[in-house]
């Protein structure tokens, strides 16, 4: 389970969990690029990999910066001909309940997480395609998957970042390019105050890393979300129930109210391969046609 020849860039890893993704996957032989919006800080990082004897670089630029970010993809290529994994890492919280966020405090929330992972992909995809091999990583979380008081723009980003590996796993899968999303619990100062003191001992960010093996290996799957903290592993879907078809009818809300516990059946539920998955079954159901097989396990 080597990752030696591969060279990973790890977003936000000059402290925290990127620090500790940065380390562990050079541990497994990666050459790895610490990006962080400090550069001592990337600095430090990159001093204990080579200090452990590994090879890093250290560069300081804010994943909301495209030309940072593309000097950042050139400066790599140059040096090591290639990359291979990204690790989507940067972030940011600006808690508040709904009533009290302020418009800019979820743009911005959404700006770093959100449009800092696209810049940053962007910025590694024509290199990934060309050289028919790419692992991304998104990191989500359970705020996103399912909703936390105080979050509402972290929250909408994080769930943003699994719509947007939804579709970068299937424009990249002919060029060999696999896209998997984190979700993970660990004591950094982004969750200091949130959790207990006894909970943040037992969540250090080294735990969650190993699972990053198994999302940018070269067996790696594509479209997972992995969620991760203090030595477990799970695996979280978005899935989609039978349902019941009803058609058009005066009375169809009603119907739709009254049939409740069977639309939210998970009895035979899937996880669709692809977004027409839904309409591919509405139509069928309309019809009284099979329905396409388009679902992964």
């Amino acid at each position: 389970m080597s990752l030696a020849g591969r060279v990973a860039v790890v977003t936000g890893s000059g402290g925290g969990l990127g620090r500790a993704h940065a380390l562990y996957l050079a541990s497994k032989g990666a050459r790895v690029v610490v990006n962080d919006l400090s550069q001592p800080a990337a600095d430090a990082v990159a001093a204990e990999i080579r200090a452990a004897g590994g090879e890093a670089l250290a560069f300081a630029a804010s994943v909301t910066d495209e030309a940072r970010i593309a000097a950042m993809v050139a400066e790599t290529v140059d040096r090591w001909g290639r990359i291979d994994i990204l690790v989507n890492n940067a972030g940011i919280l600006r808690d508040k309940s709904f009533a009290k966020m302020s418009i800019d405090d979820f743009r911005l929330v959404v700006d770093v997480h959100l449009i800092g992972a696209a810049i940053c992909c962007k910025a590694v995809w024509e290199q990934m395609r060309a050289q028919n091999f790419g692992r991304i990583v998104m990191t989500t979380s359970s705020s996103g998957l399912y909703g936390n008081f105080g979050q509402a723009n972290y929250g909408a980003a994080k769930l943003a970042l699994v719509g947007l590996m939804q579709t970068l796993a299937i424009e990249g899968e002919k060029y060999g390019i696999r896209v998997n999303s984190l979700a993970p619990t660990a004591a950094t100062g982004m969750t200091e105050g949130v959790l207990s003191a006894e909970s943040l001992g037992m969540l250090a960010p080294d735990l969650v890393s190993p699972g990053l093996l198994a999302l940018v290996g070269d067996d790696a799957p594509t479209r997972a979300i992995l969620c991760a903290g203090a030595g477990h592993f799970a695996a979280a879907h978005i899935t989609l129930t039978d349902g019941i078809q009803i058609g058009r009818a005066a009375d169809a809300g009603e119907q739709v109210v009254a049939g409740w516990a069977d639309v939210v059946d998970r009895t035979g539920e899937i996880v669709p391969a692809y977004g027409f998955t839904q309409a591919e079954r509405e139509v069928a159901a309309a019809t009284g046609k099979a329905p396409v097989a388009a679902a992964v396990r």
